[in-house]
């Protein structure tokens, strides 16, 4: 398939925000961004204009998820150097460079990087890209949060509902 066609956005999905869970939920915390996400899913009051996708380990397959967005938010288990549970907002260029220094904060940095490089030689910028950011207390072998991130949950889905709209209202 040749690559100008197939990343291009429809207007149908200029109004979409994708919200995308990264993570191994067979690790404890690291699957946070994919409970996340199901939570919203499973939520009646998340907006009809919110995409959700569990996007697992999948790195470069994703490429076709991200490419169809107009803004794209980015929920992943990253060290934060701060208490489990904690939650931070960063922005793209925040994200830039952390990963350009080798200072990734999360496992899923360097693929998410890339991923997003190789977007821009696609030629597609997303209007609004961030990654919200939990830190966990426990990465090893169990299907069940740590309680200090399964307590960020909630949280987490109400600041990507706010951070989305605001997003949307701004444009």
């Amino acid at each position: 398939m040749p690559a100008g066609l197939a990343f291009r956005m429809s207007d149908e999905q200029d109004g979409i925000v994708l919200v995308l869970g990264l993570g191994n939920t067979l690790l404890a915390d690291d699957g946070v961004g994919v409970h996340v996400v199901r939570r919203l899913s499973n939520d009646a009051s998340t907006p009809s204009w919110i995409r959700t996708v569990d996007g697992g380990t999948m790195g470069f397959r994703l490429s076709t998820i991200l490419f169809g967005a107009a803004d794209v938010l980015i929920i992943d288990a990253a060290n934060l150097s701060a208490p489990p549970g904690t939650i931070r907002l960063l922005d793209a260029a925040t994200l830039a460079a952390n990963v350009s220094r080798g200072n990734r904060t999360s496992a899923h940095e360097a693929g998410l990087g890339d991923l997003i490089g190789l977007a821009q030689l696609e030629n597609f910028v997303p209007r609004h890209l961030a990654v919200l950011a939990i830190q966990p207390q426990t990465i090893g072998w169990s299907e069940t949060l740590s309680d200090a991130v399964a307590d960020a949950v909630g949280p987490a889905c109400a600041m990507v509902k706010a951070t989305v709209t605001n997003w949307r209202n701004a444009t």
